[in-house]
């Protein structure tokens, strides 16, 4: 019997009771149990008491007359209320540690979390940036290997352009080949342009002198090997390479010629 008062008081079904969640039924039923039951009948007494204390503990929260009348409530209802010695807080003690071990382990995992985050988002970063990279070196080798096949082509004519007035030190290379009439301009020998100034290339024709324009040498810093294509010629005596306004000109600008050279 004793063991069946007990398991009655785990179950929970007191305190609900005491907080008035039962139904009518239930209510007369506990009510008769702890009438022939005083273990159940003190447990009543102690849900009740422990309620009281609870609301004293947190009576700034609630008005006093609410809480007068929760605690009236109780003790009018339980007039011979008999003073029981306090039950062991071990209990409660235990359920705060877990409580804060919960609370540690969770902000241990969120901690994680937040690291394994971090770690995927830096991987991703790195990875990003070494495809760029990757991408990089191979149009670096691209042009690299274009650069050498049109070098060591050997049906292109190499034209010498030597330095001129406006700058002797200067020198460049016209690869030619006049099957395709494809152009290639080797301009590694000559001075960062301006800010503001391109070099322009001109197919002429010696006699009469006849300028053509055949491209400007265009980011001339970012092309690390200073090697251009340019348009097609077909029919050209001399090459020349003028310093012109960002964008080139329609004519030469012969004070500013740079490089000569006849085919």
């Amino acid at each position: 019997m004793e063991n069946e008062n007990r398991e009655y008081i785990d179950s929970g079904i007191l305190e609900m009771y005491v907080y008035g969640l039962l139904t009518e039924k239930e209510n007369e039923e506990i009510a008769n149990k702890a009438k022939v039951t005083p273990a159940i009948n003190e447990e009543i007494i102690a849900i009740e008491k422990a309620i009281i204390a609870l609301s004293s503990s947190f009576s700034p929260f609630h008005s006093v007359a609410n809480y007068e009348k929760i605690k009236a409530k109780l003790e009018l209802k339980h007039a011979d209320v008999i003073e029981l010695q306090p039950r062991s807080n071990v209990a409660q003690y235990l359920g705060w540690a877990a409580a804060i071990l919960l609370l540690v382990g969770i902000g241990y995992q969120y901690n994680e979390l937040n690291v394994t985050n971090n770690q995927v988002a830096l991987t991703e970063v790195q990875k990003t940036k070494l495809e760029q990279e990757n991408k990089a070196l191979q149009l670096q080798n691209a042009t690299t290997e274009t650069n050498l096949a049109v070098v060591r082509d050997v049906n292109n004519t190499v034209v010498e352009l030597a330095g001129q007035a406006a700058a002797p030190q200067s020198s460049a290379k016209v690869y030619w080949n006049k099957q395709t009439e494809v152009v290639y301009i080797d301009a590694a020998n000559l001075p960062e342009p301006p800010e503001g100034m391109v070099y322009q290339v001109w197919a002429l024709k010696l006699s009469p002198l006849t300028p053509t324009s055949i491209g400007l040498l265009d980011n001339f810093v970012a092309n690390n090997q200073h090697i251009f294509a340019v348009e097609k010629t077909g029919d050209a005596e001399a090459f020349g390479i003028t310093l012109e306004p960002k964008g080139g000109s329609l004519t030469p600008t012969m004070e500013q010629l740079y490089t000569l050279g006849k085919v």
